[in-house]
C-alpha cells in the first residue's frame, strides 16, 4: 500500500514538505477547502503554487470546494499526479470534462454518507476513487467504522476497471490494517510526530 501524507495539520507547511521530501512517502497530499463545501478553509491558489514548487514528491491534490474550476484555471500547468474533486458537487460532468484536458489522473472523492451507487455513471471517466473515512474538512478525526464495508462494495463495482482506490481520514498504524486499498492518506499521524519516516515505516509495515 502506498502512503500519501497530508500537510493539512502542519503548523509550517513548507518545512513539513521539505521534511517529507526526505522520506519515502509516495505522495504529498494537498487539501484545498473553500469554507463552503466544507466548514473550513485551506490553501489559496498562491499557496498551492508555492508548495508545489517546494515539493519533489508526486502531488495528490484533493479539492473539497464547490467550484474547482476556479482553481484549475490558475494551476493547470502544475504537474499534479492526480486532481480529485467531490462526487457531491454541482456541475461535476463539466469539471470532469475540463480535467480530461489536463495531463493528470482524475480522482473522485465520496463522503462517508453518500450513496455509493452514485459513483456508477462516472466509472468510465475516472482513474481514482477517494473514499472518505471521516467527514471532510478537518484533520485528526476518528476513523468511521463502516469504511471497510464501503471499500468492499466499491471494490466489487470496479473489479473489471483499472481504477485506483484511496482512503482518507483517521489513518494510523491500527486503522490502516482495516482498509484494503491502493493508497492511504495519513496526516496528523505523521505530521504531529518528530520522526516522519518512523511513522511512515509503521504504516507501511516496515
Amino acid at each position: 500500500m502506498k502512503i500519501s501524507t497530508s500537510i493539512l495539520s502542519a503548523n509550517d507547511r513548507i518545512q513539513a514538505i521539505k521534511k517529507l521530501n526526505n522520506t519515502n512517502t509516495d505522495y504529498i497530499h494537498f487539501d484545498v477547502m473553500d469554507n463552503k463545501f466544507v466548514p473550513n478553509q485551506s490553501l489559496s491558489i498562491k499557496e498551492i503554487i508555492e508548495y508545489a514548487n517546494v515539493c519533489n514528491k508526486k502531488i495528490d491534490i484533493h479539492f473539497m470546494v464547490e467550484e474547482p474550476l476556479n482553481y484549475l484555471k490558475e494551476i493547470k500547468y502544475i504537474n499534479f499526479h492526480n486532481i480529485t474533486v467531490h462526487l457531491e458537487i454541482d456541475n461535476l460532468e463539466n469539471v470532469i470534462k475540463e480535467l480530461k484536458k489536463i495531463n493528470t489522473k482524475i480522482g473522485l472523492a465520496i463522503k462517508p454518507n453518500t450513496d455509493i451507487n452514485l459513483l456508477d455513471k462516472y466509472l468510465n471517466d475516472i482513474d481514482i476513487i477517494l473514499i472518505m473515512s471521516v467527514e471532510p474538512g478537518f484533520g485528526g478525526q476518528k476513523f468511521i467504522e463502516n469504511t471497510p464495508e464501503r471499500i468492499k462494495i466499491i471494490k466489487e463495482k470496479i473489479k473489471n476497471k483499472n481504477i485506483i482506490l484511496e482512503v482518507d481520514g483517521g489513518i494510523n498504524n491500527e486503522t490502516i490494517k482495516l482498509v484494503d486499498v491502493d493508497i492511504a492518506v495519513a496526516g496528523s499521524y505523521i505530521i504531529n510526530a518528530d520522526n516522519y519516516q518512523h511513522q511512515i515505516d509503521l504504516l507501511k509495515g516496515e
